[in-house]
């Protein structure tokens, strides 16, 4: 089934406030996209959506192949959409492999504009008779592909459709739209990581996996027990922040001491290479108390059960590799991670800034994992380091905030547990006496605003537990307990 007018439209609004300039010049498709008839139809007119494949080598090199039905006209490899074509991405792949034999498997999407069109060109079709084609006009969606090997492809042209092929440089690209947005993106054609996902162990022998949704075809490994991990967004400035953000949005988790593993490559839903960033770390918790958001559920597993599971070969292969490389403690051995008995209590730290009697809160974004919507201090989970580093890290990396460790004084801690079946938590709040700098959207997916409040007049919705905080730090008290019963 072709993509519908409505997934075209997103992906047509998406181009324009990249390029908002362009409206005018991309009327015809949106009039188009108004209308009833298919937009993918080779016989919609006066004009319909076509694909082309901009295919970069490592010598900053773009593919053309010379297009008999343009009379000869040497053009980046492309044509029109066909009813099997799920996606136009789809479209693209499919027809630079048809007109020159490299695989979608030999392909990757770049980091600049992953499965987004770089350039949507509108050009005139002459009459063709022989076809019994009036003239119209060409839609065409423009995708860039980097060669996922060093080896450059052998290219096998379709003889009755092209003839040749030939290596570009930029510069040299034939339409002048795609020439100069090639330029401006500064695409260097080498395959780099867009996709970050974690390897969580306990160090004796499990490994916490994640199962799919099955019914939804659209996704990356449906069905299947996978990492939990996903792709870079603009916020993120590194690979570490994405998988760190990914895992807390798909289950609310915290992974102390993440570190770089590999980099594997896999394929994807429209079968393109895919390089992925692996980090590994420990975590020893219950999944089930994990908020998952995403997903049906996480299990710890160990690598004899893995023959067993509905998994990625390349995924089981990784894992171990991994668990080969980590082999579990003997039997009986101690555990490092938690004495006997004793439950581990997840470390919230939380930065209280005040000036002439207001506190400084954000506003959650309304689709954050966790108080969507609501007001909250400046916070962060303690990873493997001293609370102050980590209340200094979280200010820089959520708001642009210098602090001085040494500026800050422990004044009030929270320790609470939300619901019976929730992790207990200890929340340390720090009062600042200093900082540099102002409040910045440093991380748009988590605080859509900050602003200064009266103390005493505390915003709604807030926090429950950080309006307890406050109120304790104003009332000279040092400790809330929340949630136990008595």
């Amino acid at each position: 089934m072709p993509p519908s007018p409505s997934s075209i439209r997103r992906t047509v609004d998406a181009y324009l406030g990249r390029h908002p300039d362009e409206r005018d010049a991309l009327a015809a498709l949106l009039a188009a996209l108004d209308r009833p008839a298919d937009v993918t139809a080779r016989t919609t007119l006066p004009g319909h959506v076509t694909c082309s494949a901009v295919v970069i080598d490592h010598r900053h090199q773009v593919l053309h192949v010379r297009h008999l039905a343009t009379g000869g006209l040497v053009l980046t490899p492309g044509g029109h959409v066909e009813p099997g074509d799920r996606t136009l991405l789809a479209t693209a792949l499919r027809e630079v492999s048809e007109e020159t034999g490299i695989p979608p498997g030999a392909l990757c999407l770049p980091r600049q504009t992953p499965g987004s069109p770089i350039d949507i060109d509108v050009h005139d079709i002459d009459a063709d008779p022989a076809k019994g084609e009036p003239a119209h006009r060409h839609f065409d969606f423009r995708y860039v592909f980097h060669l996922a090997d060093d080896d450059p492809p052998v290219i096998t042209p379709q003889d009755e459709e092209v003839s040749g092929a030939r290596w570009l440089p930029l510069s040299e690209v034939t339409s002048p739209t795609l020439r100069t947005k090639l330029l401006h993106a500064r695409l260097d054609g080498w395959a780099e990581p867009v996709n970050a996902s974690a390897i969580v162990h306990d160090g004796h022998g499990r490994y916490l996996l994640h199962l799919r949704d099955a019914d939804k075809p659209w996704i990356w490994e449906p069905g299947c027990w996978s990492l939990l991990g996903g792709g870079r967004e603009p916020q993120d400035r590194t690979l570490l922040d994405t998988v760190r953000r990914e895992l807390r949005e798909e289950a609310g988790l915290t992974v102390a001491g993440l570190e770089p593993y590999a980099v594997e490559h896999v394929t994807g839903t429209e079968g393109t290479r895919v390089p992925i960033q692996l980090f590994s770390g420990r975590w020893s918790g219950d999944p089930a108390r994990l908020p998952l958001t995403e997903g049906v559920m996480l299990a710890w597993v160990r690598p004899e059960k893995f023959t067993h599971m509905t998994m990625l070969p390349s995924t089981r292969e990784l894992l171990e590799r991994h668990a080969a490389e980590h082999p579990a403690p003997a039997e009986g051995a101690p555990r490092a991670e938690s004495p006997s008995g004793a439950v581990l209590n997840v470390v919230g730290v939380h930065l209280y800034l005040e000036r002439d009697g207001q506190v400084l809160l954000g506003l959650r974004h309304p689709g954050s994992a966790y108080a969507g919507g609501s007001w909250h201090v400046l916070a962060g989970h303690c990873e493997a380091e001293a609370a102050t580093a980590c209340l200094v890290r979280e200010a820089y990396e959520e708001a642009g905030l210098v602090i001085d460790p040494a500026g800050v004084d422990l004044v009030h801690t929270v320790h609470m547990r939300e619901r019976p079946t929730d992790p207990p938590r200890v929340q340390l709040y720090f009062r600042a006496h200093g900082w540099k700098g102002t409040p910045e959207l440093r991380e748009p997916d988590k605080c859509v605003r900050w602003e200064w409040w009266n103390a005493e007049d505390l915003p709604e919705p807030i926090v429950p537990y950080t309006r307890a905080a406050i109120r304790g730090i104003r009332a000279g008290r040092n400790y809330t307990e929340l949630g136990w019963s008595r």
